[in-house]
């Protein structure tokens, strides 16, 4: 039996709701630059949202960020298929990173398998500060995270 996979266009709100049905640890972002999806034989399996930088210190203009990442358990290659092409439409946009985060106990096979390389580890942290109160967003865990990065080859001159 031949499985028949597409890349798909998608809006947010699709995106976030096949995020917060499936997702272990996130809830779907609340916004993007785009959303795109994976179908099997017509059925959605798996969404990627790209947006901009969480980090400001990312946040160049030339820097996208896939924000979600979310596939049906039990579905081979379709989490790098997705960064893939994340990755493909972002830099069709003029977009010359794209990067990502994990969790430090998710292998990140999926990312490597896609062509990102480890880049670095935040710092644990929160968005709470002593002047901007901010209470803990739902389903999203705390700690350090492993951030990946994809970039264009620089051009000769």
């Amino acid at each position: 039996m031949t499985v028949y996979r597409r890349i798909i266009p998608i809006s947010l709100r699709e995106a976030a709701a096949f995020v917060n049905a499936h997702h272990r640890h996130n809830v779907g972002a609340r916004g993007h630059k785009f959303s795109i999806g994976l179908s099997e034989d017509g059925i959605l399996i798996g969404v990627a949202t790209v947006g901009r930088p969480i980090a400001r210190a990312h946040d160049d203009g030339l820097t996208a960020e896939v924000t979600r990442c979310c596939v049906i358990e039990g579905k081979a290659n379709a989490n790098s298929m997705l960064y893939g092409a994340a990755w493909r439409a972002a830099k069709g946009m003029g977009y010359t990173r794209l990067i990502t985060y994990t969790l430090p106990e998710e292998s990140g096979a999926s990312l490597r398998a896609a062509g990102f390389v480890e880049n670095g580890r935040t710092r644990p942290d929160t968005w709470d500060r002593p002047k901007r109160k901010r209470a803990p967003a739902a389903r999203y865990p705390e700690g350090e995270k492993i951030r990946w990065l994809i970039q264009a080859a620089e051009r000769k001159r």
